[in-house]
Formats: structure tokens, sequence, C-alpha cells
């Protein structure tokens, strides 16, 4: 069959051949970690808090379950990798934020390579910081929980920091080595493996709640529910799949320059502008700051004895009713619209296609290109946005209607599937261009089924 010899293909070329088997050596020991027990704390109890936190509900329990999506770890352990990879995207995000104001930082993204090391070295130390700030504060938690051993001392605390962020330094370390070595972007392939992880724990409560009648019982899943859950499955991430690769093709001309009997230029191209440009970011940043009205309100209604405060926290707790997804659905579109407007700069890129001698038909070069590039841009966003929502909400309506799992619908949309997907798509790419330059055919075993962007 054309799709398990591409399969072969890939095996065949030496290089590729290393860097895949390199790439996985290196995911296998980001996994290793997590078994590694964080020194100075009980386990035991531990978990059994953990366990009851989680099912519990709650702001926090709540905090704890998303960070444990993104950190691939799980609730019931404290492990050496206990933070993740989280504080490095945390600093990149923030230096990337920076980057819009700061005009020192401006500059230095503009120098190319050397710029971007000495962004990255900045990257590392404004990580090392944030680990320490992290892991402090959950040591702290530990210890004010009761979670730490009994002879748990100060030296121990320093020793139990240090190792937390000795372990996302090493976790930072493999995604660059992953960079440098390997094939894929590395510390998008760390927090896809970190998510993947949890894909046998949702197969494995699929089991255990079975019920092959066709009149489950209620909390059960039955035959219907189930082939409902594949259906929306499928249909979830080939639509994830078609807005993350949609573009807003932009017709460029290219002028054309005579010199003596010849005349150079006068190309025809496009300008692709992504629907979702700004990727999984708003919804991050809207699950940030949607943890901390929950847990604003819940601490007020345990002071105060109020209807309107129990009303509140009632809402905006695990249940997610309906203030909490409107106001989730407007954080996702603030941030949508945000993060393009700092990252997408039309004013550059008109100028750009001015320097370069190209312009887009019925515009003229300059101010009006720019302000139709803004304008456009604009509209697509509110469809990426619209697409982030529906992602976003799609598990909590999904877990409450059909009366399942967190952990089941987290794979029916959410930032954790987009984020597989994204990066499953430029994994599949990156090889496809390796078996493409090496006169094989492309990852779908032909030229018309190559991947490309959907507009």
């Amino acid at each position: 069959m054309p799709f398990f010899s591409t399969f072969v293909n890939i095996f065949r070329i030496p290089e590729l051949r290393r860097k895949i088997l390199f790439t996985f050596s290196l995911l296998c020991i980001y996994r290793i970690g997590f078994a590694v027990p964080l020194p100075g704390v009980n386990q035991a109890i531990f978990a059994q808090t953990m366990e009851a936190t989680a099912e519990g509900g709650g702001a926090f329990g709540q905090m704890l379950e998303y960070f444990s999506v993104f950190t691939g770890g799980s609730l019931t352990r404290s492990t050496l990798f206990g933070l993740g990879i989280m504080p490095y995207i945390s600093a990149s995000i923030i230096l990337q934020l920076l980057g819009s104001v700061i005009p020192a930082l401006q500059k230095l993204q503009q120098e190319g390579e050397l710029g971007r090391r000495k962004i990255n070295e900045y990257t590392r130390y404004l990580t090392i910081a944030i680990c320490l700030l992290q892991a402090f504060m959950w040591v702290r938690y530990l210890g004010n929980k009761g979670l730490l051993v009994p002879e748990f001392a100060l030296f121990d605390t320093f020793v139990a920091v240090l190792a937390m962020v000795g372990g996302t330094i090493f976790m930072m370390w493999l995604g660059e080595q992953i960079d440098a070595y390997g094939i894929g972007n590395g510390i998008s392939l760390i927090i896809m493996a970190g998510i993947v992880t949890r894909l046998p724990a949702a197969v494995g409560e699929i089991f255990r709640n079975w019920d092959p009648s066709m009149t489950a019982e209620p909390g059960k899943i039955g035959v219907a529910k189930l082939v409902f859950i594949v259906l929306s499955f499928v249909f979830v991430v080939a639509g994830a799949i078609l807005i993350t690769q949609g573009q807003r093709r932009i017709p460029i001309q290219q002028a054309k320059v005579t010199r003596g009997r010849r005349t150079y230029g006068g190309q025809r191209h496009y300008l692709p502008l992504r629907v979702n440009h700004a990727g999984v970011i708003p919804i991050i940043f809207a699950v940030s700051l949607m943890m901390f009205p929950g847990m604003i309100f819940e601490g007020l209604a345990g002071y105060w004895r109020n209807s309107v405060l129990s009303f509140l926290a009632d809402d905006f707790g695990p249940n997610h009713r309906y203030l909490y997804n409107l106001m989730y659905i407007a954080l996702i579109y603030f941030f949508a619209y945000f993060w393009t407007t700092v990252q997408f700069q039309p004013k550059e890129m008109a100028k750009n296609l001015r320097d370069y001698g190209s312009f887009i038909p019925g515009l003229r070069p300059g101010r009006r290109t720019a302000d139709y590039l803004e304008q456009v841009m604009e509209r697509i966003t509110y469809v990426g946005a619209a697409f982030l929502c529906v992602i976003a909400v799609l598990p909590t309506v999904m877990a409450q209607v059909l009366n399942i799992s967190w952990s089941i619908s987290a794979f029916l949309g959410g930032t954790a599937l987009l984020i597989v997907i994204s990066v499953a798509l430029d994994l599949v790419n990156r090889i496809e261009a390796s078996l493409i330059m090496r006169n094989y055919e492309g990852f779908l075993g032909d030229s018309a089924g190559r991947i490309r962007g959907a507009y």
C-alpha cells in the first residue's frame, strides 16, 4: 500500500532515520523523568490529597488539572519534572509581548540570527526566575498541606526547589537538542508528548464506564454514546485541521522591470494570511485569567453567606455555567485580536512589498495596502476566534450533556487538542519536505495529496 511504503521510505533515508530515532529517544528520557519523585514529599498522602482535590472540584482543583495537562504529569504524583515546560513558554510569551513595547528588544528581533540568540539567552534567564518562584510556592503549598515528610527542614526546601528548577532546565535542554539534531520543534513535541500520554487514561476511563446495553445507566457509556463520542472526535479533529491550515490568500503582483531588451518580473503570487493567526495563545491566556474569578468568588462566599456570591461561586466553579462561558468567550476574542495586533504588522508588511517591487492589484503601495491588509486580518481573525471559542467550550459542554468525565471530553476540544494537531501537522510537513527533497513522494503518497493550506 502507498501509505505504508511512505513509512518505509522514511527509514530508508539515513539522516531522517537518525533524526527520528534521536527525537524519540529524548522524548522517552523526558517521560522517564516523571517517574522520579520529588525529594521530601510523602507520595502516599500526596496522591490521596490531590485525588480528593480534583474530585471535589473548586477553582484550585481546576487549576491543578489544567496545569497537569501541559506539564504532562499527574495530580497523584509530585515529580522532578513537576513544573513541566510551562515556565519556558511563559518566558517566551512575556518576551514576545515586551518586544512590541521595548525598543531594545525590537532592535534585537530585527538583527536576524544574532538577535534571536540573544533573545533566547534572555528567555533562559527569565525561565530560571519563573521556575524559582513557582517551585518555592509549590513547596510551600505542600508544606502547608502537610504533604512533606516530618523531618523536612530549610535545607530540604532548598534541595526540592533546586531539583524542580533543574528538571525544567533539563527539559528545556532536551527541547533545544531536538531542535538542533532531531526533527520538529523540540518544545512543542515535549508538550504534545505530555498531552498524548493522557490518552490511555481516557481510554481506560471509557472501558471502566462501558455498558454494552442499548439503555445504559446514567453515568455509564453505552453503544450510542460511544458512537457519538467517536464521531464527535473525528469531526472536531477534521475541523481543527481545516482551520489550522486555513489561509486567506492575497494576490500579489510583481512589477515589471525592463533592462535593455529584456523584461524582468511580472510574476503573480500570493500572500497567505492564516485564519487562526494567534494559534492557541488566546485560549491559554483566557484560561489562566478565568481561574481567578472562581477563586475570588469561592473565597468571598466562604466569608459572607450571600445568595449572589454563592451563585457566582457556583457559576464560575467546576460546573462552568452561562456567565463563565460568556466571559470565557469574550476573553478569547479579546486575546485573539490582541495577539494578532502584536504579531501582525501590516505597515511593515506593506513597506516590504513596496521595497521588493510588489503590490496588490488595484491598491496603491504604502498606506492603502496596509489599511487593506489590516481590514482583511480583522475579518478573518473574527472567524478564527469564533472557532477557538467553539473548541474551548466544547469539552465542558460535552462533559455536562453526555455526563462523562473531563479526562474524556478534554480530547473532544480545548487547548490540548489544538496543540496536538498543530504540532503533528508541523512534524508531518517537515518529514514530507525531507522526502520530497530526496525525490520521494509526499507523505500522503502523491503530489495531489500533499498537505497545503485550505483557502
